[in-house]
């Protein structure tokens, strides 16, 4: 229960048909288990109490019976637990019989949330013995014990920010209006679903869908607890599926037709920052018919909990190898999309680039390539120029030539060292001074002849930068920073490396050669002199490696988290490729460029967002160019 991590468990314990005493007890050793890993809360399945496929036996006042004494039996084994039980039971009250999911914590029955779909079709016959939850919660006894039995139950947790509980029953969340979206809408971040669902051929599939698809409406974790082994096979199968999913995002699935725990940290603080960005989500106001029910867990619970979800090093990039390739295809065709839309919209039939041979403007001209494919334009308008300055080793130069030889773009050197002695000589700046305006008089005339030949030709300067860059500011001021169009202006540099790959993959022979060698071409502006022909100024040794600055970005712009939750975050999932201390030390640096360079991103270029993250000053970030950034940097200096 830190950062807004709380750890929670689906559980699937062995079933007997009317065999009270025994369920009671499986649940209760898987319930310490969940306790012993650290779990705030588990859901066990449907009728768990008694088995699902009891049939007629509901009708029965001893089954009814036994399962309150037995729900009383397991409050009281788990009662110096402190862990939220979500159990299912039978609930007799009044002249009806409930279909009830009992929630306690530590022996204290907090309320009795009830099935309010009760389905009648297929396989299904539940109306024979089940009544709908009633419209307004009822206070009931049960268990020697005064709690309120409905469908509309809201379990909020005094003591862990963001955490509030709704649960509804197996069908509830089948139907076309659930009643878990009105408990999100109420405050809910995690549901919970004890279920009973017969498995047959494609319905596993359907079943992770729908709760991975429902968490994301709601903006909310959902987890779905399945019986299986033992409940009744005379007519149906069931296979102890168990899910959770958070926000669209299935985080921990067990495998079917297994029993036990299956579980997973969820980020409540994640949930609640991205219901604060989505202006189209609203909570509603308690209605009236909503009943809040409060808890707390014991204040030494809540500090000893160590989280251990490990969080992708690359959130930018998808890890399933097929989604990856189907990611890539999509970013180039969005990309070459917007590139042209704007050709067409201008009336332009030509690009110029700065071909350096470096990642960025690889990936800007295999761009354009696929722009002109779009558009049905002949390479000829394709026009590439290297410019090789003092820092410019053989080795991105052959690159780039092999790589627009091979595209069969045109291709064309021009030395920029004449131009830029000449500049030096009027400012009067020394060859032998290696300093920023050494480095960034390069820059700016490179952009300069590109603007003069684009202006020559009527054609469109395309900017290489990408959104890395752009994030630290390691671009040059009215240099490499401006263009006519940004195509890679949302792509971030670990993304750069996978599409360049991409490309590289699906490309001949002699071409393929080319991409991998600027793959493995350490990333710099080639603005120093080289040592011994090879590169000297090698970015990520100045600025720190991207693949951090890339997960810094992300936490920061997405969910907003502070400083130290992203540095937790990074020392988890980077422990063996950092220490803790490097990546501190990388995070400060990225935190002070990113407020200081602002001035750089409030004047870019147009360009393509093909992703959720981007930095452009009409879109999706917006902040001051005098920004301060003194409290976060404190709160990094005080880890």
């Amino acid at each position: 229960m830190k950062d807004g991590l709380i750890r929670i468990a689906a559980a699937t314990p062995e079933t007997g048909v009317a065999d009270v005493k025994a369920n009671i007890a499986r649940m209760g050793e898987l319930a310490r288990e969940a306790a012993q890993q650290g779990c705030a809360a588990v859901v066990f399945p449907e009728l768990a109490v008694t088995g699902y496929t009891c049939g007629d036996l509901f009708r029965d006042a001893t089954l009814i019976q036994a399962a309150e004494r037995g729900l009383s039996q397991l409050m009281e084994e788990t009662g110096k637990l402190d862990l939220l039980c979500v159990v299912g039971v039978p609930v007799a009250f009044r002249g009806g019989l409930y279909n009830c999911a009992a929630v306690f914590l530590r022996g204290k029955l907090l309320g009795l949330p009830a099935k309010t779909h009760i389905p009648n079709y297929a396989e299904f016959y539940e109306a024979r013995h089940f009544t709908p939850a009633p419209e307004k919660a009822e206070t009931v006894l049960y268990c020697g014990q005064r709690a309120p039995m409905g469908g509309n139950l809201l379990f909020s947790c005094e003591n862990v920010t963001g955490l509030a509980v709704g649960v509804e029953i197996c069908e509830d969340l089948w139907v076309a209006g659930p009643p878990s979206t009105r408990l999100a809408q109420c405050g809910a971040t995690v549901l919970l679903n004890p279920s009973c669902s017969d498995e047959t051929i494609g319905k596993a599939e359907y079943r992770r869908e729908l709760v991975k698809s429902h968490s994301a409406r709601l903006l909310a974790a959902y987890a779905y607890a399945d019986s299986g082994f033992g409940e009744s096979t005379t007519d149906m199968v069931f296979s102890g599926h168990r899910l959770i999913a958070e926000n669209g995002a299935l985080l921990s699935e067990g495998e079917l037709f297994t029993t036990g725990l299956t579980m997973a940290d969820l980020d409540l603080e994640r949930l609640v920052q991205e219901r604060r960005r989505m202006s189209t989500w609203r909570e509603w106001p308690d209605p009236e018919e909503m009943t809040r029910v409060s808890f707390s867990y014991r204040e030494e619970t809540v500090r000893a909990f160590e989280p251990q979800r490990v969080f992708p090093k690359t959130p930018f990039v998808p890890g399933n190898g097929g989604d990856l390739e189907k990611r890539c295809s999509m970013i180039l065709a969005m990309q070459s999309e917007g590139l042209a839309v704007r050709l067409k919209h201008i009336g332009c039939s030509t690009v110029v680039i700065g071909l350096s041979g470096g990642l960025d403007s690889t990936l800007a001209l295999l761009v354009a390539v696929r722009a002109f494919d779009r558009l049905k334009l002949p390479y000829s308008g394709i026009k590439t120029y290297s410019m090789p300055g003092f820092g410019t080793t053989s080795r991105t130069k052959s690159n780039a030539q092999k790589i627009a030889e091979e595209l069969g773009v045109s291709f064309r050197e021009i030395s920029i060292e004449k131009a830029v002695r000449q500049h030096f000589s009027d400012i009067g700046q020394s060859e032998e001074t290696l300093d920023v305006t050494y480095e960034n008089s390069q820059a700016r005339e490179r952009t300069q002849v590109l603007m003069d030949l684009a202006n020559q030709c009527g054609g469109l300067v395309v900017g290489t930068g990408d959104l890395s860059e752009l994030a630290l500011g390691w671009a040059t001021y009215n240099g490499d920073h401006m263009s006519m169009y940004a195509v890679n202006a949302s792509i971030p540099k670990t993304l750069v490396r996978y599409l360049v790959r991409y490309a590289a993959d699906h490309s001949g022979e002699a071409l393929k050669r080319a991409l991998y060698d600027v793959l493995d071409t350490p990333v710099s502006p080639e603005l120093l002199p080289p040592k011994d022909g090879e590169i000297a100024q090698k970015t990520e040794e100045l600025v720190g490696p991207y693949e951090l600055h890339d997960f810094f970005l992300y936490y920061l712009l997405r969910f907003g988290f502070t400083p130290g939750k992203i540095y937790r975050m990074a020392c988890r999932s980077f422990a063996g490729d950092y220490s803790p201390e490097v990546i501190r030390h990388w995070l400060r640096t990225f935190y002070r460029r990113f407020f200081t360079q602002q001035f750089k991103r409030s004047c870019l270029p147009d360009g393509p967002k093909v992703g959720s993250v981007t930095l452009s000053p009409r879109g999706d970030f917006r902040m001051p160019s005098d920004a301060c950034c003194t409290v976060w940097l404190e709160e990094i200096d005080r880890l």
